[in-house]
């Protein structure tokens, strides 16, 4: 059984027309009927960053978490956020988005890699301290647009750190602009689980459609057994650079679980509601 987690937070940060508060809680109220192991429902960033989210409290506020087995997850960017973040006891993880890339780091929470360092151990000890867990998010794990270099080495350098030094559990390798193929997926999972085989090791990839099921099959196959998707494929790092790359579809990986008869405790009936739903939450 893998784990599947839905974002729509990601969907939705980079759009510029503001999605009413109540309607971001209803689709997420349908998601967490699914069956989704986790989703990312939301993030305490500077509302001046993503516009977007400056609701997240306020969805948070309309969920109906009574019958769901799926837990929820928000992005946080510094020690402000993750005191947010922990302020709420229905909130299971907190995320981090950890690039190897220099320059999308201080982009993307104006922090240095080393800086970042520093934050990911303070938000760590705040989840200790709060009962939450911390997912950290390699981004630009696959290359980055900036000519900054990256392989391997470098994310296996970073990740050993965050387990070693601090105790990070859950990373996932982010694909932030659709780079990743067959051959440095593989090569990554593999390496990076092998380096660190008490660590779990999903995959965030970002994907055009016509290239889903090999970037599912490849990190599937390389051992990788936790998933990030959203619906349609809708979003992308507002951040990273201007023409966004749409995150993995979760329909295309969920074909690709199905016809390979691999669990995803996904309800096909939900589902398709949350199919239908996206296309009225989403503009086209």
């Amino acid at each position: 059984m893998i784990k599947l987690i839905e974002c729509p937070r990601d969907a939705m940060q980079g759009l510029h027309e503001f999605i009413p508060t109540r309607i971001k809680a209803d689709y997420i109220n349908q998601l967490l009927k699914v069956g989704f192991d986790t989703v990312d429902f939301g993030s305490f960033v500077s509302p001046k960053a993503i516009p977007q989210m400056r609701d997240t409290a306020d969805v948070l506020s309309k969920l109906d978490l009574s019958t769901t087995s799926s837990k929820l997850l928000s992005i946080v960017a510094n020690r402000r956020g993750a005191e947010d973040a922990c302020n709420f006891e229905e909130i299971d993880y907190l995320g981090f988005p950890f690039s190897i890339s220099e320059t999308f780091q201080v982009r993307n929470t104006n922090s240095s890699i080393e800086e970042s360092f520093g934050r990911v151990q303070d938000i760590q000890n705040l989840c200790i301290k709060n009962n939450k867990k911390l997912v950290v998010y390699l981004s630009m794990a696959f290359g980055n647009p900036y000519g900054d270099p990256w392989d391997t080495s470098i994310a296996a350098h970073w990740g050993s750190r965050l387990h070693r030094e601090i105790g990070v559990n859950i990373l996932a390798l982010g694909d932030t602009i659709g780079v990743s193929n067959r051959t440095n997926i593989t090569s990554m999972f593999t390496d990076l689980m092998a380096e660190l085989p008490n660590v779990e090791i999903g995959a965030h990839l970002h994907s055009t459609p016509d290239s889903v099921e090999e970037k599912v099959s490849a990190a599937y196959e390389a051992g990788c057994r936790r998933f990030d998707g959203a619906i349609k494929g809708f979003g992308g790092c507002p951040m990273a650079k201007d023409d966004l790359t749409g995150n993995m579809p979760t329909e295309g990986m969920l074909s690709y679980f199905n016809k390979s008869g691999i669990g995803t405790n996904v309800d096909a009936n939900e589902f398709r509601i949350s199919m239908e739903m996206a296309k009225e939450v989403f503009p086209n």
